[in-house]
């Protein structure tokens, strides 16, 4: 027992004997801390990923609306007839044309067509006329690929005018087969 309180004498003699030098003792040495990582590849959980993720399907879904615009209204642009006629104009095809490249690149679509007449002629006749408008029409569409399930007529005659006025700037208008999404889109019925 005596041997080691000798020991502990003398270091702590040795200690008091640096300071008394004027010197210091060296500090003790611990384990070296692990270096930190720079701060610019520290990940950083402020939100900006998910505000990003946010605004990504934000714009996703703009453009998905503005297209759905483009395709219905590509769709629903009427086609008109001249009078007491039921076949498709020249001028007309265009806009059937670009319904047929439409429905190709949508195969879940449907379509009503309606057809109608203006005010002149009697009511048989004219709802008659606006049937065989709509038929025009979906035939059309039939021969340039689209199968005729998607498709479906109907007739209102002179019922529903787009203009009331009794003019022939009004009857050009009515004279006129409409086309109606009922599935695929968003159906506007």
């Amino acid at each position: 027992m005596r041997h080691t309180v000798r020991v502990l004498l003398v270091t702590t003699a040795a200690g008091l004997g640096l300071a008394a030098c004027g010197r210091t003792p060296p500090p003790a040495q611990s384990a070296p801390a692990a270096p930190e990582p720079p701060a610019s590849t520290q990940p950083r959980d402020d939100g900006a990923a998910a505000r990003r993720e946010a605004e990504e399907r934000r714009r996703a879904e703009e453009a998905r609306r503005a297209e759905e615009a483009r395709v219905r209204a590509v769709l629903q642009q009427m086609v008109f007839f001249d009078f007491d006629r039921s076949d498709i104009r020249p001028a007309d095809r265009l806009g059937l044309d670009a319904k047929v490249i439409e429905l190709r690149n949508h195969g879940d679509i449907r379509l009503q067509i309606d057809g109608h007449a203006d005010e002149r002629g009697s009511d048989e006749y004219n709802l008659a006329l606006g049937m065989r408008r709509a038929i025009s029409a979906r035939q059309y569409l039939m021969n340039h690929g689209i199968d005729g399930s998607r498709l479906t007529t109907r007739t209102f005659g002179e019922e529903q005018p787009l203009d009331p006025r009794h003019t022939p700037a009004a009857w050009d208008q009515n004279r006129r087969a409409e086309f109606h999404i009922v599935a695929g889109l968003v159906s506007d019925r």
